[in-house]
């Protein structure tokens, strides 16, 4: 996924913006599908990837939501009280 790659440190995407980025509108599903199946040790920034709400998808307090939140803090996405920066750190932009 080429477009995963270009979201900038710092900045987040929704499951849908991400396809449609790619050329698959309606796509959203199919994203968090490829994402699952990436690789753990990984480069590519998965993380900056959340639902269309903002929201991390892994049911709260799981490893992987508390991995994920982890990552977002480091890049200033997110705040120590687990707040997401959505409308602040929306990438590409607002729809």
């Amino acid at each position: 996924m080429l477009v995963l790659s270009q979201i900038p440190p710092g900045r987040l995407c929704s499951y849908g913006d991400l396809a449609k980025l790619a050329g698959l509108p309606g796509r959203a599903r199919w994203v968090g599908r490829q994402l699952s199946r990436l690789p753990e040790n990984t480069a590519q920034p998965w993380h900056r990837v959340v639902n269309a709400r903002g929201q991390i998808s892994f049911p709260a307090g799981s490893a992987a939501y508390r991995h994920q939140l982890a990552r977002l803090i480091d890049e200033g996405s997110a705040s120590a009280n687990g707040k997401i920066h959505w409308r602040q750190r929306r990438w590409p932009g607002s729809p």
